[in-house]
């Protein structure tokens, strides 16, 4: 049963014993039923939210939020150009943890309710890069967790291993994933700062002078780590008409090289959500959440009927044989000293092939092609970069 209000207020007295508590109300983006959560407003006006987590599990996220909000120093949120909460204190009564935290004033858009354009979605994207853009030192120094592509890999191959033995997941997306997780062009990408746990009910905004919308704050820092960029877009499959300039907006603002299979990622990555759901249920013995996560994956199935995961991929590097050999054609041939280069077959007559490759020199002079060149195509565009890289 959800606490009152005046019950929250008590709880942010207990985390603010010198706090004057003026008004209290309940906050609505209560983290979807995860807390019970009020706004309050202190009497020199400054306003607070008070969260008390609805379960262990959640208490632990709380745990984790404050140490990645800690982790956050002033230059880093200078980086940032937008707010993250602060704490401001803390408390515990009857086993429950209270958390208060500043107030991010703003409004939230559900991913399905984003619109085209580069107005929130653009936003959104540009604020995932500022995040991804901030040093590993900022996470490191914490402590908290680094993936590399390689941890990723087989956490997910983990993963796949133990729904595949549930038998509750149809053989297309098991095979769909498979295919995706032993794809090398998946894998290597540079790991960057995440969020970790972002949705795009995470990005605060506020409309400026011009009605330009603009993210003025982020919540949900309880995943802060080094890992894979994608996971911080897998929301965007549920963006059915501003996924597009999300990503637009993202690769705008972003200081890395492109990567190439981030969006491929960011959509796998959302369709495991529902694999992870499954496990949740078989891990929690809960015949219930295994029998609605084995529904939505059936019907994730039967959407994804015609669909090919890796299109968005470049195509893999191959030799191409034609091209190999009019490579061949075009390198200088040398003979090493004391080599027999006779041709060794009475299919010919020797006369009759020197009179003709004589001919063929006479008529086009052979070409002096320098070995280093032959296999090396000039771009006059492309010069030398120096990559400075920076902690």
């Amino acid at each position: 049963m959800a606490r009152t209000t005046l019950t929250l207020a008590a709880a942010a007295s207990a985390a603010l014993p010198d706090a004057a508590i003026r008004s209290t109300r309940r906050l609505t983006a209560d983290g979807s039923g995860r807390f019970d959560a009020a706004l309050i407003t202190l009497a020199d006006g400054e306003k607070l939210v008070v969260r008390i987590p609805t379960s262990a599990e959640v208490d632990q996220e709380i745990d984790s939020e404050l140490v990645a909000l800690r982790a956050l120093t002033a230059g880093a949120r200078a980086y940032l150009g937008f707010d993250a909460p602060q704490s401001r204190g803390t408390a515990a009564i009857d086993d429950a943890r209270i958390v208060v935290m500043t107030y991010l004033p703003g409004y939230q858009v559900e991913a399905a309710h984003i619109p085209a354009g580069r107005g929130v979605a653009g936003e959104i994207g540009g604020a995932i890069a500022r995040v991804h853009g901030l040093p590993p030192s900022v996470v490191r120094a914490a402590g908290l967790p680094e993936r590399s592509p390689a941890d990723a890999r087989a956490g997910l191959e983990r993963l796949l291993d133990a729904i595949g033995r549930s038998g509750r997941v149809p053989v297309r997306l098991m095979v769909r994933w498979r295919e995706a997780v032993e794809d090398d062009r998946l894998w290597g990408y540079e790991q960057v700062v995440v969020l970790g746990g972002a949705q795009a009910t995470s990005f605060v905004l506020q409309d400026d002078a011009d009605d330009v919308p603009r993210v003025t704050g982020v919540l949900d820092w309880q995943g802060l780590s080094i890992g894979d960029p994608a996971v911080d877009l897998h929301w965007t499959a549920g963006a059915s008409e501003g996924a597009e300039d999300v990503f637009r907006g993202y690769g705008d603002a972003a200081v890395r090289s492109p990567d190439a299979a981030l969006r491929v990622r960011a959509r796998l990555h959302a369709e495991l959500e529902f694999a992870r759901w499954l496990l949740h249920g078989i891990e929690a013995h809960r015949t219930d959440i295994v029998d609605d996560a084995a529904a939505l994956l059936d019907s994730l199935s039967a959407g994804l009927v015609d669909d090919d995961l890796m299109a968005d991929l470049p195509v893999r590097d191959r030799a191409d044989v034609s091209e190999a050999i009019a490579l061949l054609d075009r390198m200088p041939r040398t003979t090493p000293n004391g080599s027999d280069t006779s041709m060794h077959t009475d299919q010919f007559d020797p006369d009759e092939l020197r009179l003709h490759s004589e001919e063929s020199w006479d008529a086009a002079p052979p070409r002096t092609v320098d070995p280093d060149d032959a296999t090396r195509p000039v771009d006059d565009a492309t010069q030398p970069v120096d990559v400075d890289e920076k902690d």
